[in-house]
This record gives C-alpha cells, sequence and structure tokens, in this order.
C-alpha cells in the first residue's frame, strides 16, 4: 500500500529563546527537520513526502537543502493559520490513495517500531494514534480546587498520527473548530473511533532547550 509522510513544520523558537524556528535549529550541524525526513526514509524509502511549511521559509528551507546536500525528494504545500488548515493544505497534494503519516516536524525521534505499528493498524483499522502512558501522578484543576485523578486513565499523545488517506480527507473538509487539537480530533469529530497503538517514549516533540540537547544526545554517534 502506498506511504505518504506529511510533515508539519510551522513552529517558531519563541520558547527555546531563539529567533531560529525550531525546525531549523541544528543538531551535530544538521537541521532537526532533516532528521524528521530521516525517519520515515529509513522506514520506507518508497514513502513520498509533502512538507507543510510557512510560505516565508521557503526560500530558508531550499537554501538549507543547498547547503546540506539534501535530495529527498518531497512536494511542499503552504503553512496556514492554524495547524488544521496548514495539514488540510498538505492532504490536498495527496491524490492517491494509500496509509498517510502526519508528522510534526520537530519530532525527529519516532522509532522504526512506533511508524510500523501505526502503519499496520491503520491498514486494519483506518486509524492509528501513537500514545505512551503518563508516569508520573496528575493532577487536574477545577475552578479554586484540584485534585488527584488515574494516570492509568491517561496518555501522552506523539505522531504520527496515521491514517487511510480517503478517511482523513473526507474529515478534513468539516468547518474548523479550536476544539480540534491534533487531526485525531478531526477524524473523531466526524464520527470515526479512534485506535490506540504503542508509541516510543524518546519520540519527543522539541519544544524547549532541553528537548535539543536530549535529542543531541539520541542522535549523535556513539
Amino acid at each position: 500500500m502506498k506511504k505518504f509522510a506529511l510533515i508539519v513544520a510551522g513552529g517558531s523558537g519563541s520558547r527555546m529563546n531563539n529567533s531560529i524556528p525550531k525546525q531549523f535549529m541544528k543538531i551535530n550541524g544538521r537541521p532537526v527537520l532533516m532528521y524528521t525526513f530521516d525517519v520515515f526514509e529509513n522506514y520506507d524509502p518508497k514513502t513520498e513526502f509533502i512538507l507543510v511549511i510557512p510560505e516565508k521559509q521557503k526560500d530558508r528551507w531550499n537554501i538549507l537543502c543547498s547547503e546540506h546536500q539534501f535530495n529527498i525528494k518531497h512536494k511542499i504545500a503552504s503553512g496556514g493559520e492554524t495547524r488544521f488548515q496548514s495539514v488540510k493544505n498538505g492532504l490536498e497534494l495527496i491524490e492517491e490513495e494509500g496509509i498517510v503519516f502526519i508528522h510534526d516536524g520537530v519530532r525527529p525521534l519516532a522509532s522504526k517500531a512506533t511508524i510500523n505499528n501505526c502503519f499496520e493498524l491503520a491498514v486494519e483499522k483506518g486509524n492509528a494514534l501513537p500514545v505512551v502512558p503518563i508516569p508520573e501522578s496528575i493532577r487536574v484543576t477545577d475552578g479554586n480546587a484540584n485534585y488527584t485523578v488515574n494516570r492509568s486513565n491517561y496518555f501522552l499523545v506523539q505522531t504520527p498520527q496515521t491514517f487511510k488517506t480517503t478517511l482523513i480527507k473526507r474529515a478534513y473538509q468539516l468547518n474548523y473548530s479550536e476544539q480540534f487539537t491534533d487531526d485525531a480530533s478531526v477524524l473523531e469529530k466526524s464520527g470515526v473511533a479512534i485506535n490506540l497503538v504503542d508509541g516510543n517514549r524518546e519520540n519527543i516533540k522539541i519544544t524547549y532547550p532541553e528537548d535539543l540537547l536530549f535529542a543531541k544526545t539520541i542522535l549523535s554517534p556513539q
């Protein structure tokens, strides 16, 4: 079955205290975003790539590709004002049936096992959402009060959120809602049940400076 990787890279460097967008920050001299491409290229070189990136960042990306001789073939879609619109723009470039991995551009540590788990479940049931258990105790606030809850009932959601292309493209015809926190929430709103699958704990979304240090530790040659 045909595989597509739709990589969404619209972040900024604000929470990193840096003017450089997160996806362009470097690990071992190479942009984070290129490592993210590698994840899917190493899983299946036949994967077709769509990169969603803000219009104003396209020239910078092209320059980086030239500087680093980055030759993984990919189409580029323009990012929208919301993640919902960005993903919708990317999906419009997929014209064939298959399985699409929708993945954050700053998650360069998804494992082959996670990707394969997602693929196999999506083939079987139409979608797959990688999650990991929460190891710490958690509390919920409610007005001025707060209380503990059973952490075994909660999970951290990762990407690649994985779907049959026809299913997710149909869901993205819905009108935008602020309740859409990710792609699974869009599909769920269309009336489709979401299937959970094991992710990998290293598969963090690089958001803070310490996340970049963690990723560097994992990605540095041993």
